[in-house]
C-alpha cells in the first residue's frame, strides 16, 4: 500500500477519440498511467464522460497501490470540450454527485491548458494544427483569449484540413478557368484521384457532402506534406507556406492582450504547438517568418521560440488540478518539451 505520508494529484488529457490520466504523488513523482476512449461529453454524454473519468482514476491508483478510496486531493481535467464555463459546471456536479469521494477539488479546462501547463508553469501560447486549428493565449494572471477554432465551416485556418480543401480548390478554380493557379497543377490531380480513388473531379463531391468526412479529407494533407517535403513540389510548397502565415496570424492576433512578461522572458514568447502538421516545419517556416518579420515588431513580438510536448499534456492537467488545490508540484518543465525553433524579428 502506498505511503500514506503524500497526497495523490491526477490529471486528464481527454480527448475526442483517446484520453490518458496520470497519478502524481506530491514530491512530484509519477505512479501511474491509465487510458480510455473519448472523454468528450458532447459526444458520449454527460454520464458516460464522468464514468470513464471514474475508472480512470480507479485504474491507476489500483496500478500505484493506492488505497482505492482515498480521494485524490486534487484533479485536474484537460477536456476536448471543457472549455464552456456551463459544461464545466455540469461535469464537476455530476462528479460530485455519483462519485463524491473522486477528489477534493477539481480543475477543469479545455484541451488547450493542460498543453500549456505541461510546458509552461507561467503561461504563454498554445497553437494547434492537427486536423483543425486553435490558437489560446493564457497570461501568468489566467487570463485567456483564443483566435481561432471555430471548426471547418469557418476556421481551421492552417490546420490539415484547411491544407488539404486549399489545394483542391486551387486547382478546381484552375481546372474551371476561374483563378488560373500560379503552380502547375498535375500532381495535386494525380494524387487527389489516387487517395479518394476517383478518376474525375465530379468524383469528389460525395466525399465533400454526402459521405463527408472531416478527417478523410485532412488525410489528403500527408500526401501533400510528402510532396512538399520529399519533391519541392511548388503547388504543395505554396500550400505549406499559406498555412505557416496563417498560424503565425494566430499568434499575432492574440498578442495585443498578452502579459509583458511572456515577451520579455529568454527565448522571447513561448508558444507551445499540437498537432501532426507542425511535423512538416520545413515547409510551414518560410509563410510563417514572412508573417512574424512583417508584423511581429509592431505587436512586441520580436523574438519567438516555438515547442512541442514530449509527454502526455495529462501531467499539466494534474499541475492545475494540484494548483486550485493550493499546491505548487515540484515538476520537470524542461523535461516536459523540446525546443524546435527561435526566431528573432
Amino acid at each position: 500500500m502506498a505511503d500514506q505520508q503524500f497526497e495523490y494529484f491526477g490529471g486528464v488529457e481527454g480527448g475526442a477519440t483517446q484520453s490518458k490520466m496520470v497519478l502524481i504523488r506530491s514530491d512530484g513523482k509519477v505512479l501511474a498511467w491509465s487510458e480510455s476512449g473519448c472523454t468528450n461529453q458532447y459526444l458520449i454524454g454527460l454520464d458516460e464522460c464522468v464514468k470513464r473519468i471514474n475508472q480512470m482514476v480507479a485504474d491507476a491508483k489500483s496500478t500505484a497501490g493506492v488505497a482505492a478510496d482515498l480521494p485524490l486531493t486534487g484533479l485536474g481535467l484537460s477536456l476536448s470540450g471543457g472549455d464552456e464555463k456551463k459544461a464545466q459546471k455540469e461535469i464537476i456536479d455530476a462528479i460530485k454527485a455519483q462519485y463524491p469521494n473522486l477528489a477534493k477539488t477539481i480543475f477543469i479546462g479545455s484541451d488547450t491548458h493542460g498543453s500549456l501547463a505541461t510546458a509552461l508553469p507561467l503561461g504563454g501560447v498554445v497553437l494547434i494544427s492537427g486536423t483543425g486549428s486553435n490558437c489560446q493565449l493564457i497570461n501568468p494572471d489566467d487570463s485567456a483569449f483564443r483566435c481561432g477554432g471555430w471548426g471547418h465551416l469557418i476556421g481551421d485556418e492552417g490546420s490539415g484540413y484547411w491544407i488539404a480543401q486549399r489545394a483542391l480548390k486551387i486547382y478546381f478554380d484552375h481546372e474551371d478557368n476561374l483563378i488560373p493557379s500560379a503552380h502547375d497543377v498535375t500532381f495535386v490531380k494525380k494524387a487527389m484521384q489516387e487517395y479518394f480513388g476517383i478518376e474525375e473531379r465530379a468524383g469528389l463531391l460525395p466525399f465533400l457532402y454526402s459521405k463527408f468526412e472531416k478527417s478523410k479529407i485532412a488525410g489528403f494533407c500527408k500526401i501533400l506534406a510528402d510532396a512538399a517535403i520529399k519533391q519541392g513540389e511548388p503547388l504543395c510548397c505554396a500550400v505549406f507556406s499559406d498555412a505557416g502565415k496563417v498560424l503565425a496570424e494566430h499568434i499575432l492576433a492574440v498578442a495585443p492582450k498578452m502579459d509583458k512578461k511572456l515577451l520579455s522572458q529568454d527565448g522571447g514568447l513561448h508558444v507551445v504547438c499540437v498537432g501532426s502538421v507542425f511535423k512538416s516545419w520545413q515547409v510551414l517556416r518560410p509563410g510563417f517568418e514572412a508573417a512574424m518579420k512583417a508584423r511581429g515588431p509592431s505587436v512586441g513580438i520580436s523574438n519567438i521560440t516555438l515547442l512541442t510536448l514530449q509527454t502526455s499534456a495529462a501531467i499539466g492537467a494534474t499541475a492545475l488540478g494540484a494548483r486550485a488545490a493550493n499546491v505548487k508540484l515540484p515538476l520537470d518543465y524542461a523535461a516536459n518539451v523540446q525546443t524546435f525553433y527561435n526566431g528573432k524579428f
